[in-house]
């Protein structure tokens, strides 16, 4: 759920049904769609003053009024998903997908818009190229842990300007996805430690192996299963027993996602459906208690001197981890948590984002500009890549068009999906939202010949237990097996730091 910075570029994904690149079109013989009645060259004024006025909490606000996050705003825009997921999004996005060209630069060969990720839920932002191509994140088959000086807490590694040594440069980019990479990297370490003691051939494989496959497991079955309606999931990836007792996954929404060899990035996703994590982003976080952080730490801190003067902290990215900024994890996610007040809910999935998003510090000398304003960018973007409305592609995909754009509300595809989520209560994405994010998930696992659903089809996590590769105290009450336990494998903080 990144975002690309700078002004709008064309599209060079294109729409015949023979092209193989890895980005590609769900929907490529619709009409791209645009504002009607603006020109060309007004179109980003006209969605930078549509974002400001009709995308964000409080409209009018001053980046000072932006920073002042109050339980108000909290309990009304909040609702019951909790906010790791927000970050954990980011970092799945992270995993599937990067294009580093950046916009504005003019790429003629239609190869140009490539995915320099492999659209595969393998964790390559983790494992990178692996320790013999990038041996300076590793010792031996397990990761460099960095530690912040005079603490005791475990940090990522980094060099003497403070820049991670990771994977993908973008899981430092805010400091609570950057701990759930230090979640991933020493979730490994343990794996490690504990395929020697089980006699592993290759302790590392070993580790990796049994990391992503549960990695993978967590998606579908606790993220996913989060954002999408219940029976568009269970269309989209079913599991089956035939009567010879083999396990097979089948794919059920294949008019909707399919290729030829390999999995491609449909714009469709990638610059639409999947960027609902904007929507879900708070102004600020607390972060854990034995730091005394009950006081919400912004986000961004948008001003010079920030709401409590110079040095406030924030929650940016790119520098060394902090005490006050070090993630209790039952503070983000659902651990056993005892008070009901935790773990803090995300917001909302709808048309309105945190007003922090609408400063987002890019462009100082300006605070209205287009590159300060996160929902402007998107519905940019969306117009740059030539996208169908949402209308249209619901009705290409043959799924109900529940929702009525009043006068002057844009029919982007992203805008709609969001659109469409309020009629979840903001609890979840509605149909077409559902159906776009579910297809792709489903088959970026079936594309991938070293998933589990294709590598082991009967493989749950309850087959690792024999072996001791993951234990019941991993889980705890988690009968799914999601996010939390790959937390608790990992040994960082949960209750306290």
């Amino acid at each position: 759920m990144s975002h690309a910075k700078g002004p709008a570029r064309p599209a060079f994904a294109p729409r015949s049904k023979l092209y193989k690149g890895r980005f590609g079109r769900i929907c490529p013989g619709l009409t791209p769609w645009t504002p009607p009645g603006v020109p060309p060259d007004q179109i980003e004024a006209h969605f930078a003053a549509f974002a400001a006025e009709h995308m964000v909490e409080r409209p009018g606000l001053t980046p000072d009024e932006a920073n002042a996050i109050t339980d108000e705003l909290e309990a009304e825009f909040s609702s019951s998903i909790p906010v790791g997921y927000t970050y954990f999004g980011q970092f799945v996005d992270h995993d599937i997908t990067f294009d580093p060209t950046p916009l504005g630069v003019e790429v003629t060969d239609p190869e140009g818009l490539e995915n320099f990720r492999t659209p595969r839920l393998d964790l390559d932002c983790v494992y990178g190229s692996g320790p013999h191509d990038q041996p300076y994140m590793y010792d031996g088959a397990k990761f460099l842990i960095g530690e912040i000086a005079g603490t005791g807490l475990a940090d990522l590694p980094r060099n003497p300007l403070g820049r991670a040594i990771i994977g993908d440069m973008r899981n430092d980019e805010n400091a609570i996805v950057s701990q759930i990479q230090l979640a991933f990297l020493s979730a490994h370490n343990t794996l490690v430690d504990r395929a020697l003691a089980a006699g592993a051939a290759d302790p590392f494989m070993e580790a990796r192996r049994v990391l992503t496959w549960l990695y993978q497991h967590c998606v579908w079955n606790d993220f996913i299963r989060r954002i999408c309606v219940d029976t568009v999931v269970d269309t989209a990836l079913q599991k089956d027993e035939g009567k010879d007792g083999r396990v097979q996954w089948q794919l059920g929404l294949k008019d909707v996602y399919s290729w030829e060899y390999n999995p491609f990035m449909p714009l469709e996703f990638s610059v639409a459906a999947y960027r609902f994590g904007h929507s879900m982003v708070r102004n600020g976080y607390q972060t854990n208690f034995t730091h005394n952080q009950l006081k919400r730490v912004p986000l961004f801190n948008n001003t010079t001197a920030g709401p409590g003067g110079a040095g406030e902290p924030d929650l940016r990215g790119f520098r060394p981890r902090t005490p006050v900024t070090t993630v209790q994890w039952d503070w983000f996610f659902d651990m056993g948590n005892q008070a009901d007040f935790f773990p803090q809910r995300a917001r909302k999935i709808d048309t309105k984002l945190a007003n922090a998003l609408l400063f987002l510090g890019e462009d100082d000398g300006n605070p209205g500009a287009v590159a300060n304003r996160l929902a402007a960018r998107n519905l940019i973007r969306g117009v740059a890549l030539e996208l169908p409305s949402g209308p249209d592609v619901a009705a290409k995909l043959n799924v109900p068009v529940t929702v009525n754009l009043a006068e002057g509300e844009p029919a982007a595809l992203w805008y709609y999906i969001l659109k469409e989520a309020e009629g979840q209560a903001g609890e979840r994405l509605g149909r077409l939202g559902s159906t776009i994010v579910a297809a792709v998930f489903a088959g970026l696992l079936k594309g991938d010949p070293r998933a589990f659903v294709n590598a082991d089809p009967g493989w749950t996590p309850e087959d690792e237990l024999a072996s001791g590769m993951l234990t019941e105290d991993d889980r705890v009450d988690d009968p799914a097996w999601g996010l939390p336990a790959i937390l608790r494998i990992s040994g960082q903080p949960v209750s306290g730091v």
